[in-house]
Formats: C-alpha cells, structure tokens, sequence
C-alpha cells in the first residue's frame, strides 16, 4: 500500500491494515452493506451483484486524485469541527457538522471508481522481501518529502539497486513510475492546502515543488480538470455552511 492508493476489499473477506513503527498515515475506510454496494454498481452500470475484486489494490492514478484529495480536506474539516465542539461543549454523539451529505457523495464516487479501475490492475511479481523492503523505505521518503529534489540515480543508490531494477520494482510496488509519485504527492498535498490554507497559489506550488507557477497551474490542471483557483473557489462553497458566502 502507498498513499493515494485504495486497499479494496470483497464481502467476507478480512484484512489488516499496519504501518512502520512510529510512522502513520491518514487512512480512510470506507464500509459498505453488501446491498447497497451493489445498488451503487447497479446505478453506475456495473453488473448487478457486488463484483469480487480479483486485485485487492488500486495504484494512486489520476483518476483517484480528486476523490483523494476531497476526502482528505473532509478528514481534515472533520477534526476541527470534532475540536470545536468539545470546546463548546456539545452534546455528545449531535452532529454538529454538515459534512455527512458531501461523505456520502464521496463514498458514492469512490465506488464507481474503484469498480472501473481494479479490473485493470494486474498482480505485480514476487520480489525479494529484502529488496522490496528497501524500495518501500524509499517510497516512504519520497511521500514524506515529496517537494525535495530526487533523481532516478539517487533513489536507485538509496534502494542499493541499479536504476532499472529500482524502476522497474517501484512500478510494481507503486503501480506508476517515481516521478509520476512525487507529482501526484506534490498535487495533492497542493490540493489540500488550497482549501485548508488562505497562502497565495504561487506560494503553494513553489512551497510544494514546483519550479514556477505556471508548471504547477498546468500540473494541477491536467490532474483535477481545473485550475488551482477554480478548486480553491470551488472546495470553500461547497464546505461553507449554508447560507454563508
């Protein structure tokens, strides 16, 4: 599992989920009653009965990043209002947010999503658990750093392997190549902040890699389908409570 990735799972079946000791990621489940899940692919022009995923990983593609990164802010969004209302003293168990509208919006694309993308995701080949270990380590760098500048050389050197090995074993470990990685990493960490934060655009993309505003516009663009001040407007009015401006 990498971030930005989905860790799929059939009906009955059980899965642990774990992390480096010391090292956590923001994970997300999503569970669905068999019933429903099935409603949803039905509604989405899928087959009529929940499908068994013969791969239990999506790669983080493209077309995962928008819902990613949504997810992400809702998450985010979640934990403040969470903070607010001890503060304030809520009752506990009220909902006090008006996020669960835009969560089931995001489950609901999660499905179709996934649904369409883990038929096409083949079962990568068996490594040695020692090399693909290093090459996690690396990867793990890669996500906590995305913004630092990184060679295909120097990640090989930092994995003790020769560049086509470390290539050709990240994009089965990662399911897309090493640049492809710290772009997307760089894109939504970006995507985030636009909402979250009120820095300028081009405080963002130089902050968050990029050599200058206009690579990043085209970046996130190809990414997201609009530009960073579009999602930026877009993200706020939809979180914004109703009626605000």
């Amino acid at each position: 599992m990498t971030p930005g990735s989905l860790l799929l799972g059939n009906a009955g079946q059980s899965f642990e989920c774990g992390h480096e000791h010391g090292i956590g990621d923001r994970c997300l489940s999503f569970e669905y009653e068999p019933e429903y899940f099935e409603s949803i692919v039905a509604e989405t022009g899928g087959r009529n009965r929940a499908p068994v995923f013969s791969s239990l990983r999506v790669p983080p593609v493209r077309e995962l990043s928008g819902v990613i990164a949504r997810a992400l802010v809702m998450a985010a969004a979640d934990e403040v209002s969470d903070r607010q209302s001890r503060l304030l003293g809520d009752k506990e168990g009220e909902d006090v947010s008006s996020g669960s509208v835009l969560w089931e919006e995001i489950a609901l694309d999660l499905v179709g999503r996934s649904v369409a993308l883990a038929g096409a995701v083949s079962p990568s080949r068996n490594n040695p658990p020692a090399t693909e270990a290093r090459v996690t380590r690396v990867l793990r760098m890669l996500e906590r750093y995305p913004d630092m500048p990184h060679t295909l050389a120097s990640l090989a050197r930092e994995a003790r392997l020769s560049r086509y090995h470390f290539l050709r074993i990240f994009e089965q470990l990662a399911g897309v190549t090493p640049h492809q990685y710290v772009v997307r990493s760089r894109l939504r960490r970006a995507a985030v902040r636009l909402i979250a934060e009120h820095s300028h655009v081009l405080d963002i993309a130089l902050e968050s890699g990029f050599g200058d505003v206009s690579n990043f516009n085209h970046a996130f663009r190809a990414e997201f389908g609009v530009s960073p001040s579009s999602y930026r407007k877009l993200g706020v009015r939809v979180l914004a409570p109703d009626g605000a401006s």
